[in-house]
């Protein structure tokens, strides 16, 4: 009788050994995946405040050169490793935030608007997950061709081979719209999807016979054309620079400047607005730093659109919401 009492002790000893085991082993289980998530949620906020990226455009368009000092200021001002990358430009910039590949990215005010509202080129795809850093300067819808071509005017693009950029970016909407306004569709010309160092490529070897470019003039791709070519912009005439405005107000008129790539005269255009995007994600107070970082530091900027970006004008022409950090920078200094 004894024996079996222990018998009976000893295996309800096992079963609670067991049981406890198996509590522990479940505690520890919890406690491990609560601890890697916490320590995921430390490395992501560690990532963040580490290093950001900055994305811009093409080598030889305006954002490229630009996000370099941009990112340069951002680092002095915030102490985060801040980088400039090389990207596909405006549509793909807001897609690559939205996914979270990058952080802070250029784009025109008309895509970033496109986003907002999942329209265009972003047809059924609202992004919002990104918000405004502010206004930088008017990016200006080239038409540019060689003088030798004998393309003075939009309609004389007929049947041409024209270079309109990368189907769904800001260029390509551009193109799009300012042959719309001249009574003309992709359909009348011969589209190619080139970048800008490609167009400059295209268009001095012959193959192509025009090239629509959207960014800040002087633009590098163009000057560089200019370098070996005799470069021509067509120019948007008045009326129907109001015709478009009126159809798509996201636009203004531009005038690029006699002397621009070796040119006499004034040669009227349109522009829209170039603008610095980053994510909601960001904190107010980094999103503070980083519009104090641009606005504060633009002047030392070599570029000639280094003057035209002044925080007075950072929220001019936003079409999509502002992040908390760069409205309490820009309440701040436009007291």
């Amino acid at each position: 009788m004894k024996k079996k009492s222990l018998r009976l002790l000893a295996l309800v000893s096992m079963l609670a050994l067991l049981v406890l085991a198996a509590c522990g082993t479940d505690n520890a289980t919890d406690g491990d995946k609560d601890a890697g998530d916490g320590n995921k949620e430390d490395d992501k906020q560690g990532q963040d405040y580490k290093f950001l990226s900055l994305l811009t455009g093409g080598t030889q368009g305006t954002y490229y050169p630009l996000g370099g000092s941009f990112a340069e200021f951002i680092g002095e001002e915030t102490g985060i490793k801040t980088t400039a990358e090389v990207s596909q430009a405006s549509a793909a910039n807001m897609t690559a935030l939205k996914d979270g590949d990058a952080q802070i990215a250029f784009v025109q005010t008309d895509i970033a608007y496109y986003a907002s509202k999942g329209e265009m080129m972003f047809d059924g795809e609202v992004i919002d997950e990104v918000s405004a850093v502010g206004n930088l300067y008017p990016e200006t819808v080239q038409l540019v061709t060689l003088k030798k071509n004998n393309i003075t005017t939009f309609e004389d693009l007929k049947g041409k081979s024209v270079s309109v950029g990368a189907p769904g970016s800001g260029t390509y909407a551009n193109a799009e719209q300012l042959l719309e306004i001249h009574g003309l569709t992709m359909d009348d010309i011969k589209p190619q999807n080139l970048d800008f160092g490609e167009s400059q490529e295209s268009l001095q070897a012959g193959q192509i016979d025009a090239a629509f470019i959207t960014a800040g003039t002087p633009t590098g791709a163009v000057e560089g054309l200019n370098a070996v070519a005799e470069v021509f912009i067509v120019p948007v005439e008045d009326a129907k620079a109001d015709e478009l405005i009126e159809k798509y107000p996201y636009y203004a008129k531009e005038i690029i400047p006699a002397g621009t790539y070796g040119s006499e005269e004034d040669t009227p255009a349109v522009s829209v607005g170039a603008m610095l995007v980053m994510q909601n994600d960001i904190s107010e107070e980094l999103g503070y730093q980083i519009t104090k970082a641009i606005y504060e530091n633009a002047s030392k900027i070599q570029h000639a659109k280094g003057a035209l970006i002044k925080a007075e004008n950072g929220l001019d022409g936003i079409g999509i919401p502002v992040h908390p950090g760069a409205q309490k920078y820009f309440d701040e200094v436009n007291k």
